[in-house]
């Protein structure tokens, strides 16, 4: 049965941390990945990275699906990502551990070579365009302690920061 996971929330520094690879496939490797995706469907979003939920592993799942698609997740244990395609701008990007909702374009690649594990232990390699391929990107970026917020230009980063430390305010007088 999986159980959800308490979502890491900038400006926590923990978020910043490089993840570490997996060495082995154990039972606590395969209950962190059933709990990542139930805490995942929850909240809702489409990607989540182990870091995000407070263990530092190179582990991310997504799920690229629509709300009313076939659910088609996806586990990557020790993800390797190579960008070939050409630069172009991710959308209104936004984040589990990014709290407020807030979102911005960010810079991303329009296809991906990704080479990563299965919950099998079998390696496989993959080319990924699209959207999927900038889940891939945002996910991975986790495991190297980078948030999408990292990516924007140091005026909107400030004006956001600025924001999440007056929410932080807030929720401590009401607590």
């Amino acid at each position: 049965m999986a159980n959800r996971r308490e979502i890491v929330l900038y400006p926590d520094p923990s978020l910043g941390e490089v993840s570490q690879p997996v060495g082995e496939i154990t039972d606590d490797i395969r209950t962190l990945v059933d709990d990542m995706f139930f805490t995942m469907y929850e909240a809702p979003g489409v990607g989540l990275a182990a870091p995000q939920v407070g263990v530092h592993l190179n582990i991310v799942v997504y799920d690229p699906s629509g709300k009313d698609e076939e659910k088609k997740p996806h586990v990557l244990i020790n993800p390797e990502v190579t960008l070939t395609g050409e630069s172009i701008v991710s959308k209104g990007e936004g984040c589990l551990s990014v709290p407020l909702e807030y979102r911005a374009d960010v810079q991303r690649s329009s296809s991906i070579h990704l080479k990563a594990m299965d919950l099998d232990g079998k390696v496989f390699e993959r080319d990924i365009d699209g959207y999927e391929a900038i889940i891939v990107q945002h996910e991975t970026d986790h495991l190297k302690g980078t948030l999408f917020i990292d990516k924007i230009g140091r005026l909107r980063r400030a004006l956001y920061d600025t924001r999440v430390k007056k929410w932080l305010k807030r929720k401590e007088k009401q607590a």
